[in-house]
């Protein structure tokens, strides 16, 4: 397993990144944003009217479009939202009623028109505007800060607060595939899809990114994120473009895939949430959303179709590891709310930048670190690529992603069968997910209080169980330790076989581990998942909250070693 290692020379590391900005696929779109988003609009309309060719059809979307924006704006406004939303979509509602009453043939040119007045908004919103001059600043303000937090909070001596005495890659690992994934960068388009667990997840990525020695990604950032101001400004810097959740309407859906395709295609390395939002219960995503995935895809398609020399587009599976999660009892709290339920769930976030500043300079003062695993290359079939971008079949032999496309010797849009292929690509990445996801000592000390406390009332359900007096949960110590041991030589036994991965800081004496463990289950929280009582014997102040970290080693079928 690779992790990546400081130089000591930091300056000829990222000199040579910086020089090339120029260059890179992420500023050529932001330098011709205005022409980009002309572009997005147009083949997002034609797009649109392929998929509504009717003009009622069409005039009924639009007008269902407007009665969900009006409803938006009444019901959950946010701070970032445009400040004439309600002026456009007041005037959108007038022009669709006036063309109700009118022949759909002969009012086909107003309808095209109120389209792509509405595409325009929507591909604008959407758009990110990466300045060099500004990343830079971004980019060294993080880098900046972070140091301080971290070498400020584990020194006495103020004046040792500006001193490099300690790497982010002491507090943050990153470990799996990154060499292969920086000569994949420079051969093709490299789309990473990340789990997602906090609103920390975007900042940290990028910085991730950087630190790997690539070029900027575009980034597909929840819009509530804008929402906080100093995380705004930073995702700004950085290339993002906004993704609304709110906004479930046939035509912002569909301008928000043809921007992601058309950059991808235009060789910008992408960076997107493809569980949709953050984890609600805590596990990592079994269920991926396909919309973005797709785009993916259609691109490479898109891309075989022209002449001269095809770029591949690599995606690449990332898991992000915390040992807490500032948002978690808000999040499991959602979870358990709707469980069972498939329902939206709206991005109200609580955390300000007050707030946020806050847990930073917690999470940093702190022993507590993060891990980022970085996956195989994958083309986008799905299937494993070598360190020059080759396909590779289950035998290990070479294969041509193009004959994918192909039918009776010509290449074919076929989007019946691109679905498919955008749940191939789902199911393979998920499973890579759980393949190189990483146990943490919190995770598993949490997973196993849980399961012996379910196992001992197992009469009852999950929420008659999370209503367990906090005086009737007490596991012996000892017993706990035995049924640590045993399930944390099946985690060996499993990384053996390439089904999971683990810290480092789990192996060693259990009494050791399972102290880590409890030390940084939950550590900022107002009350703690897991902990010891006086007696030495193992208790929780937050069962809920418990569970949330529990579920992050759900799906190993390690329940029958309980």
């Amino acid at each position: 397993m690779e992790i990546i290692q400081e130089k000591k020379n930091k300056n000829k590391k990222y000199k040579p990144i910086l020089d090339r900005i120029p260059d890179w696929p992420v500023y050529q779109l932001s330098k011709n944003r205005k022409e980009f988003i002309e572009e997005v609009t147009k083949k997002s309309v034609e797009r649109i009217r392929e998929l509504r060719p009717s003009s009622k059809q069409l005039i009924d979307d639009l007008q269902a479009t407007a009665y969900r924006e009006q409803n938006r704006i009444k019901r959950n406004k946010w701070r970032v939202d445009p400040k004439d939303d309600s002026r456009f979509w007041s005037q959108i509602k007038n022009d669709l009623n006036e063309l109700g009453g009118k022949n759909p043939d002969e009012s086909q040119p107003k309808v095209d028109a109120v389209l792509e007045q509405i595409v325009h908004r929507y591909a604008s919103e959407i758009a990110g505007n990466f300045k060099p001059n500004s990343y830079r600043l971004a980019r060294g303000v993080i880098k900046f800060w972070f140091l301080r937090l971290l070498n400020g909070a584990r020194v006495k001596k103020f004046g040792a607060f500006f001193r490099n005495q300690y790497a982010l890659r002491d507090k943050i690992h990153i470990v799996g595939k990154v060499k292969m994934i920086r000569k994949l960068a420079r051969q093709g388009t490299v789309v990473m899809v990340p789990t997602h667990f906090s609103n920390l997840d975007s900042i940290l990525i990028g910085w991730v990114i950087h630190a790997m020695g690539l070029p900027a990604f575009i980034y597909g950032a929840g819009l509530n994120l804008f929402n906080i101001k100093i995380i705004a400004y930073f995702m700004n810097s950085l290339g993002a473009y906004k993704v609304d959740r709110r906004k479930k309407n046939l035509p912002y859906l569909e301008t928000l895939k043809m921007y992601s395709n058309l950059a991808i295609q235009k060789g910008a390395h992408s960076l997107f949430f493809p569980g949709g939002t953050r984890s609600r219960s805590g596990m990592i995503e079994k269920q991926l959303k396909l919309g973005l995935l797709s785009t993916a895809i259609e691109a490479q398609r898109t891309l075989y179709n022209t002449e001269g020399e095809t770029r591949k587009i690599f995606v690449v599976p990332v898991t992000l590891n915390y040992h807490f999660v500032l948002e978690a009892p808000d999040l499991i709290e959602d979870y358990l709310h709707v469980k069972g339920q498939d329902r939206y769930f709206p991005e109200e976030d609580k955390y300000g930048s007050f707030q946020l500043i806050k847990f930073l300079i917690k999470f940093f003062g702190n022993r507590s670190n993060i891990s980022v695993s970085i996956g195989p290359g994958l083309d986008v079939m799905g299937n494993y690529v070598d360190d020059d971008g080759n396909s590779l079949d289950s035998h290990g032999r070479i294969i041509d992603t193009k004959d994918y496309f192909i039918s009776s010797g010509q290449l074919t849009v076929d989007r019946q069968r691109e679905d498919e292929y955008t749940r191939m690509l789902s199911q393979r990445i998920v499973t890579e997910y759980h393949k190189i996801n990483r146990v943490f000592s919190s995770h598993l000390v949490s997973f196993i209080a849980f399961e012996m406390w379910q196992k001992k009332f197992h009469q009852l359900d999950l929420f008659n169980l999370l209503r367990v007096p906090e005086e009737d949960l007490e596991i012996n110590y000892e017993e706990f330790k035995t049924v640590f041991k045993r399930v944390r030589k099946q985690i060996y036994l499993m990384k053996d076989q390439g089904k999971i991965n683990f810290a480092s800081h789990l192996k060693g004496p259990s009494d050791i581990v399972i102290k880590r463990g409890i030390d940084n289950a939950g550590v900022f929280h107002l009350n703690r998942p897991v902990l010891k009582n006086k007696q030495g014997n193992i208790i929780t102040k937050d069962l809920s909250l418990l569970y949330y970290y529990h579920n992050r080693l759900v799906g190993y079928d390690l329940e029958q070693f309980i």
